[in-house]
Parts: structure tokens; sequence; C-alpha cells
């Protein structure tokens, strides 16, 4: 009988989905939960099928990710990027890097493309957006989002930038065009580099202190000397300058070169 550990194993086999650096407490309550609706007892059979069944497999990478996500998510914190961070980023170079890590289905990465849009020419904005779920990747491409991801979205974007179709409402040519959708894992792949802003929220606090450092090791050194890091409501980094960031608003971080 295959235990929890054993489960991890063949996952990583089948995904290359490392459940270790993920809160073992949390991620195994969500797992046995999903395993039990299926109607599957044991993980061996579970893992079994996940190999044949292309529906379940899809399900079970889509229960891993977490994807929730909602255009202007916290919005004082984007209040925060317009009024200050993007002025102050945009003293240096009117030609931003931008990459939305773990962008999940898209919101938040057509999110900086509007608030950019009130500095600069739409056609000079160019932000990478990356996810490890395939399917939302794909679904940010599509660009079609119901009432409740657009609630929070200032009015103004929303006529401008969004048609409606039926109840759901998709979202302008000219913004989605404004970004590149990648797959990426945040635990295993390399990181891109020569970034002013990285925006990374409401994601790490799914994986463990190991896998944390980790991460804030990698982001700071994919962002320029000046950059900055944009991270969620729960996710203020203790002892951010044992990663060489200093705190710039709440929030935001900034990277600190040392001598």
């Amino acid at each position: 009988m295959m235990d929890y550990e054993g489960f991890k194993e063949e996952i990583y086999k089948l995904t290359t989905i490392n459940l270790s650096f993920y809160k073992e407490k949390q991620m195994k309550r969500r797992i046995d939960s999903l395993i039990k609706k299926n109607n599957y007892e044991e993980y061996n059979e579970y893992v079994a099928a996940l190999k044949t069944n292309k529906v379940l497999y899809n399900e079970f990478i889509n229960y891993l990710t977490i994807n929730v996500s909602e255009f202007y998510r916290n919005p004082e914190q984007w209040k925060v990027l317009e009024t200050e961070i993007f002025p102050l980023l945009l003293k240096k170079t009117k030609q931003l890097k931008i990459w939305s890590s773990a962008c999940s289905t898209g919101d938040e990465p057509y999110t900086l493309v509007m608030v950019l849009s009130k500095f600069v020419p739409l056609n000079t904005i160019r932000i990478l957006a990356t996810d490890i779920d395939k399917e939302a990747v794909e679904k940010a491409k599509t660009g079609i989002y119901n009432a409740k991801s657009v609630e929070n979205l200032p009015k103004e974007f929303l006529q401008k930038y969004f048609t409606k179709v039926g109840e759901s409402f998709k979202i302008n040519d000219e913004i989605k065009n404004c970004v590149e959708f990648r797959q990426h894992n945040l635990l295993k792949d390399n990181f891109p580099e020569g970034y002013d802003l990285i925006v990374c929220r409401n994601v790490l606090i799914y994986f463990t202190e190991e896998a944390k450092v980790d991460i804030y090791k990698k982001f700071n050194k994919s962002l320029k000397s000046d950059g900055i890091l944009f991270v969620g409501s729960t996710e203020q980094i203790i002892m951010a300058a044992k990663f060489n960031f200093k705190p710039l608003k709440t929030f935001f971080y900034t990277k600190e070169i040392k001598d």
C-alpha cells in the first residue's frame, strides 16, 4: 500500500511537481479530499488512474495549483502601484520589463497592462506572464471572464477594455497583445532575468519556508539593481535583508545591492 511519501514520489515522476515544497498538512488534506471525491480508496489506485485518465489528470493539476484570481485584487495595493511604484520605476526607463509570476488565469498581468497604460502607450507595453498550470495559461490567452472576476476593476477599465459577451466579459485584443504567456514552474525552472518589476502574489503562502527562501533569492537575482518585488496581502517577507531586499511600501520590496 502506498503512503503519502510514495505518492509524492509518483506525482513528481508524473508531473515534475514536487509536493515536498508545499505545506504538507494543508496539501495532504486537499489531495485526500480530491481522491475521496473521485471514489478512490488508496493513493496507488488514484496514481494509476491519473496515468490513463486525461480528465482526471487535468482536474488534479488544476486542484493542485489553486487558481484563485481576480482583476484588481486588493484595490488599495494597486493604487499604491499606480500612484507611487510605476512613477518611481518610470523615472529610470519608459520601457519597463515586468514579470507576472504565477499569473493564474491572466487577471493580474492584464490588470498590470491597464494600469501601466495610464503612463505609456499600449504598443510599448510587454509583460511576461507565467504559471505552472497549462489550462490556466490557455484560459488566460482566451481572455474571457465572469462578472465576479471583474467586480473590483475600476469602471473606466471595464468600459474601455472589455466587450460584454452574454454574461461574460472578453478582454480586448489591444490588452491581450501586450502579454506573453508561458508555462513555468517556480520550484524547478530557470528564472528569467533583468526585470524592473516582478509580481508574485498569494502563491508562496502554500509553500514551505525552505521553498520560499529559494524563490525569494531567485526573484532577487531576476531583478535589475533597483528592481521591485510586489507580493500578496499575506506575504510580507520576514527579515527581507537576508534576501537583499529592502521594504519600500507595504507589500513592495526593492532590490538592495550590498557592497
